[in-house]
């Protein structure tokens, strides 16, 4: 501080980072509003017009703020300054957000610290990471009449987890639920994972995808609203995305042909996984997009932006429990390394890594053809389009064949068990994938294996 330096700020008066006090009446709410805010100086000593009735910094007033300070909560850190009877206190922007006095919690709001109302310290809790919604109780949710048995089998079976008679313990050991009055009840994250009819409970919880004609996104060819379990919808997502992606067929005169597909499947993959798993939930009217666009697939995702956000370095996890549970089956990783996943899997596949967009409410990541299947397209003699990555097929037999890219020793019984039909159903099913040119069965009944041709 020097005289030039407090001459201009004493003629510009208070401001959002700037508070003048004549004494130590109420200095903690200043302090607090602060912290919760970008931070900001305290002017000891000074009316509210700027000019100077002076303080002296005494032992004994040193010790008194300091102690102003420590009955903050949390602690907040600061710096003291003395310059012309006017004592500087300096307030750091929070790093552990909300902070609280005596009298509440305080924000700054242009010149003037203004205390924040029950919902207002709600949102600062939601907003900091301290009230997170995947933990939050479900009241509505009736156990066992809206828990679905299937798709509690499906996530063990998908985390090689083996099944237990009791249910309510493993549900516990998981944390999706806790005993209450001697009732089992389920957060956001057991219900979105586990419930008959998750988006009954959280309908906003839909993931949305659109194949367009036109490169503005205007003419729609296809939509559908995805619904289902968490983990389903990610499965449901890619299917939309393998359904309309292109192949280009390499031929290196080998009896098996390269095929090099139009985008990086496990990077966009990573993608969707990413967009549900740290979605800001507690906004109800916005749910997740895909859009298929003729030379491109963006992805867009209602979030909020981490304090100090910085893309590929920050690690965040919105959504804990959430995130643990995709962690289990092997959707993701916890430690909140994606996008340096994305980069290597972008990286494997010759792929040009996604652009990435965010502000404060929305996050967008759009994926480019690869530049593989763009110079095989181009070439045309050594390479050989098709529209489609397989024929068309049902939904049953693209589940098939999905639970066959995963483990082609499967056998008929689990493929009945995992898909919800009988096995004459699957047999028949896998009988019409033959004959598609799409499955061959190698080796015998007994010892053999499946092989799924694209």
């Amino acid at each position: 501080m020097d005289n030039k330096e407090l001459e201009l700020i004493m003629k510009e008066g208070e401001s959002y980072k700037i508070e003048f006090k004549e004494n130590m009446n109420g200095l903690d709410k200043e302090i607090v509003a602060f912290a919760n805010s970008s931070g900001g100086r305290v002017f000891l000593g000074m009316d509210d017009h700027g000019k100077i009735k002076g303080i002296k910094m005494t032992n004994r007033r040193r010790s008194q703020i300091q102690d102003i300070v420590n009955n903050c909560e949390p602690r907040i850190k600061i710096s003291l300054e003395e310059f012309q009877d006017v004592i500087i206190i300096t307030v750091h922007e929070g790093e552990d957000k909300p902070y609280e006095c005596s009298s509440g919690f305080y924000k700054r709001i242009g010149a003037n610290s203004q205390k924040l109302s029950r919902d207002e310290i709600m949102e600062m809790f939601k907003s900091e990471g301290k009230a997170r919604f995947d933990e939050f109780i479900e009241t509505r949710f009736n156990y066992p009449e809206d828990f679905d048995e299937s798709r509690f089998k499906r996530f063990l079976q998908l985390a090689e987890i083996s099944e237990s008679d009791d249910t309510d313990k493993m549900l516990v050991s998981l944390g999706v639920t806790e005993k209450q009055q001697n009732k089992l009840v389920f957060n956001n994250a057991g219900v979105l994972f586990f419930s008959k009819e998750p988006q009954r409970f959280v309908p906003w919880s839909v993931f949305t995808v659109a194949l367009f004609k036109d490169d503005a996104g205007v003419e729609i060819i296809d939509r559908k609203e995805v619904k289902g379990s968490l983990f389903e919808i990610v499965e449901e997502v890619m299917k939309f995305v393998r359904l309309y992606s292109k192949v280009a067929y390499r031929f290196t005169g080998k009896p098996r042909r390269d095929n090099i597909y139009e985008y990086p499947f496990d990077a966009i993959r990573e993608a969707v996984i990413n967009s549900v798993m740290h979605k800001y939930y507690f906004e109800h009217g916005h749910n997740n997009i895909l859009k298929f666009l003729p030379d491109r697939i963006r992805i867009e995702n209602y979030w909020l932006k981490p304090q100090n956000f910085v893309l590929g370095k920050t690690v965040f996890r919105r959504n804990q429990q959430i995130a643990d549970l995709f962690s289990r089956i092997h959707f993701g990783e916890r430690m909140g390394t994606g996008f340096e996943r994305i980069k290597e899997m972008c990286k494997k596949e010759n792929a040009p890594f996604p652009e990435v967009e965010y502000d404060e409410n929305y996050f967008y990541v759009t994926f480019k053809q690869s530049r593989e299947y763009l110079k095989l397209a181009e070439k045309g003699s050594d390479g050989k389009v098709t529209e489609k990555v397989t024929e068309k097929v049902t939904e049953n037999q693209m589940k098939i064949l999905e639970e066959l890219n995963k483990d082609n020793h499967t056998t008929a019984k689990y493929l009945s068990g995992v898909i919800g039909i009988s096995e004459r159903k699957i047999k028949e099913n896998i009988r019409k994938l033959k004959e598609k040119g799409l499955l061959k069965r190698i080796g015998p009944d007994k010892g053999g294996h499946w092989e799924v041709i694209e």
